[in-house]
């Protein structure tokens, strides 16, 4: 089992989030969005362009935009309740 993260682990993460390009993130893949052009995560400035990523690994990086500020705040709320 890891060793719970610690609030400069969890600062670390906020930083690295609130440094990348706003979102929200949406992945666009040719096969499954029926778009026309290359795969790309589209993003609140410049659209992100992946080669060799599988369509999940596509999914998991727009996704984790939104997920990891959510979940940052849940790990806060969680640790004020049973401090």
């Amino acid at each position: 089992m890891n060793s719970p993260l610690t609030t400069d682990e969890i600062e670390t993460i906020r930083a690295r989030c609130e440094q990348a390009t706003a979102g929200p993130w949406r992945s666009f893949i040719e096969k499954r969005d029926k778009i026309s052009g290359p795969d790309f995560i589209q993003t609140g400035g410049e659209d992100i362009y992946l080669t060799g990523a599988t369509i999940a690994d596509h999914d998991f990086i727009a996704h984790a935009r939104q997920d990891i500020p959510r979940l940052i705040a849940e790990i806060e709320r969680l640790r004020a309740v049973d401090p």
